[in-house]
């Protein structure tokens, strides 16, 4: 009987050797394969001409071989092969790697088709190792092929083949699951329509009917599921009621700034989920130094009232630091006893320190991911509090609950995301913002200076060193390359020693261990380093108040949303702070990014611009979130589709709070199916 699930083995064509290569690219089962979707396609169509192509087309066309081939081998032992083509409107050149065989084939006066993407060489447009086919070329073929990701010892044609196998046999097998009343009003088409023509369209039209419903189908499943483990994580995980607030109120009115309305806001909300027995899954999202910590440590203190345990995770040990130096501050004063778990630790130490989170006389652990380690177990832990760097699914929280009475789970993110992505990354999470700065935090003077310029900068660096403080000066690179014009950390270490000679210089790139990273650190929040070259490691840092001023250099290379992090690394004291973007080239996007870090600093603002002005790419919120990857649907590119669906989701959750699918059994069926095998993201 046919089944999705069956094994790629039972397809003709597929032995034991070619099971295994498919493995290889994690397609395990007939459903995998119908849903490997194609990179790319090469569109046969012969009215395209030389003169029409442009960087980054895929293509097919038919041409004339205009030079002998010319073979040469590097000392690496790469053998590059190049020959000249052309047509009627002009010629460009073809590089073949690796493929020496190919001078035998390619003859003078011949004519071949070449089909491929078409990239730019040393100057000038060329194709590097496409498929050429040399025999019985035809000038009237229109055709639209599948370009799929391979791996050793499977072909194109290998791939091609299989899957025209598995898509005329099993597309037409697969059950229907989004209802057809949705498939109506969004004008999708079937699941079988969509399989068939996403990997062998018969048009173009036909393509662009079955990626739409492929890609509204990702986002559909994807935030159904999230939806439907809210639901369930709150009928299933039953917490700890925190009802206790005595002192909470004085413990407010003695700190030495006032909170933001924004975060009293927030700290109703974190209350009123700690007073209940359903456990907390929130997610705290704020901009650059609004005040985060604050929210936590109240929560945290909250968690110690009510006879419990909390625990705060940090990514790095020296920022698990930072937060333990802070938390101990305000709360030692209370009696509260802080713990700091850390690798650093002597055995003896650590293991006391287990000892009294066991006892119970540690009521607030601080550390990194080791808190949830075997060995670490809590008396009564009641609240975790996490960074977006950690964060946790069903699955993980599972792990938590082990060491506590289901715990509330509170996730701070300093990554402003647009809500309708938010909904997405977070979807199985209540979102709070923080959207207001703390009083008297002045706002950081950003200014785009062109390269020419540079030293009037270095001028602004050396008043803020000569008035005690220090900077950072950020770099694309790690080290020069040839392949990249931009600045790299070990240059600019050395073109920085002959401005600034009195001043002591430290380095700090992601090839560095954890131990020298957090050493270079270390040193330049103790003010024995005045100015930190680095690259963007530097984006999610600890917090150092005498640092004043920042230089990015080649900052037309990062996005709106990567600088406004980079730019949060000063402004954290109580002077005023400068945030210098130096440029080598401008095109439009990246002009108009640069006017907008000058216009504003709103996090929020800046990450919406940053997703229309971005389009597909790596936006820096997903990447420091992890999202799942997606198989075709992007957030960035298909932003109008993904919120049809958050409407289309809202509308089922409004007849069906629940989410039970009741009236709809196929897609609750593919939703269930979906959560067994969900990790959480």
């Amino acid at each position: 009987m046919f089944n999705l699930k069956n094994s790629i083995g039972e397809i003709r064509g597929i032995g034991p050797k070619k099971t295994s290569k498919f493995i290889r690219l994690n397609k395990f089962t007939i459903a995998d394969l119908l849903y490997y979707f194609p990179r790319d396609y090469i569109i046969k169509d012969d009215s395209k001409k030389i003169k029409d192509l442009n960087e980054n087309d895929v293509v097919s066309i038919v041409v004339e071989v205009a030079t002998q081939c010319v073979s040469k081998r590097t000392y690496k032992g790469l053998t590059i092969t190049k020959f000249l083509v052309s047509d009627d409107t002009g010629s460009i050149w073809v590089t073949i790697f690796n493929r020496s065989y190919i001078s035998k084939q390619v003859k003078l006066g011949d004519d071949i088709r070449i089909s491929g993407k078409v990239t730019r060489g040393s100057g000038s447009l060329e194709f590097t190792n496409p498929n050429i086919e040399f025999n019985n070329i035809s000038r009237e073929v229109s055709l639209i092929t599948p370009v799929y990701s391979t791996t050793e010892g499977l072909t194109q044609a290998d791939i091609l083949k299989i899957q025209k196998e598995v898509i005329d046999k099993y597309s037409k097998e697969v059950k229907e699951f989004i209802p057809d009343d949705i498939r109506a009003e969004e004008k999708l088409c079937n699941i079988g329509f969509a399989l068939e023509n996403i990997h062998f369209p018969s048009s173009i039209k036909n393509l662009k009917l079955a990626r739409y419903r492929l890609i509204f189908e990702e986002f559909f499943l994807l935030q159904l599921s999230l939806m439907k483990m809210k639901k369930h994580t709150l009928n299933e995980f039953i917490g700890k009621a925190l009802i206790n607030n005595e002192g909470i109120d004085s413990f407010i009115s003695s700190l030495p700034f006032e909170l933001t309305e924004s975060q009293l806001k927030i700290l109703d909300e974190i209350f009123l989920d700690l007073e209940s027995t359903k456990s907390m899954n929130r997610l705290v999202q704020g901009d650059v130094g609004s005040g985060k910590t604050i929210v936590a440590i109240i929560a945290l203190l909250k968690c110690i009232i009510n006879n419990c345990q909390g625990a705060f995770m940090a990514p790095t040990e020296i920022l698990a630091e930072q937060h333990f130096n802070i938390i101990e501050s305000l709360l030692k004063p209370l009696d509260i006893n802080v713990g700091l778990l850390t690798g650093k630790l002597k055995k003896s130490s650590k293991e006391e320190l287990l000892q009294n989170i066991k006892n119970g006389d540690v009521q607030v652990v601080v550390g990194t991911h080791a808190l949830i380690q075997e060995n670490v177990v809590f008396k009564d832990l009641a609240l975790v509090i996490t960074d977006e760097q950690h964060r946790f699914g069903v699955r993980q929280r599972a792990i938590l609950s082990n060491k506590g009475d289901n715990p509330h789970v509170l996730v701070m993110s300093a990554t402003p995301i647009p809500r309708t992505l938010a909904l997405i990354l977070y979807g199985d999470l209540d979102i709070s913002i923080i959207d207001q700065l703390p009083k008297g935090r002045k706002k950081i003077k950003t200014k785009a200076v062109s390269m020419e310029n540079k030293y009037r900068v270095y001028d602004s660096i050396k008043k803020e060193l000569d008035l005690g403080r220090q900077a950072y000066v950020v770099c694309p690179l790690v080290e020069e390359s040839e392949a990249i014009d931009a600045q790299s950390v070990t240059e600019k270490v050395e073109e920085l020693k002959i401005y600034f000679p009195k001043y002591e210089i430290g380095i700090l790139h992601g090839k560095m261990n954890s131990a020298e990273k957090d050493e270079i650190m270390l040193r330049f929040k103790n003010n024995e380093i005045h100015i930190l070259v680095a690259t963007t490691v530097i984006e999610v840092g600890i917090d150092v108040p005498n640092s004043t001023i920042i230089l990015i250099e080649n900052a037309e290379r990062f996005g709106l949303a990567q600088l406004h992090q980079l730019r949060g690394r000063v402004g954290r004291g109580s002077e005023q702070s400068y945030c210098f973007l130096l440029y080598k080239s401008k095109n439009k996007i990246s002009e108009q990014r640069l006017k907008i870090m000058e216009e504003t600093t709103d996090g929020f603002i800046i990450s919406e611009k940053d997703l229309e002005l971005r389009g597909p790419g790596d936006f820096f919120g997903i990447r420091q979130h992890g999202i799942m990857e997606f198989k075709i649907a992007n957030v960035f590119k298909h932003i109008k589709i993904l919120k049809k669906v958050q409407n289309r989701v809202e509308l089922i959750l409004k007849e069906d709070p629940l989410l039970t699918l009741e009236k709809y059994p196929a897609l609750g069926s593919v939703i269930k199916d979906k959560l067994l095998n969900f990790d959480g993201i």
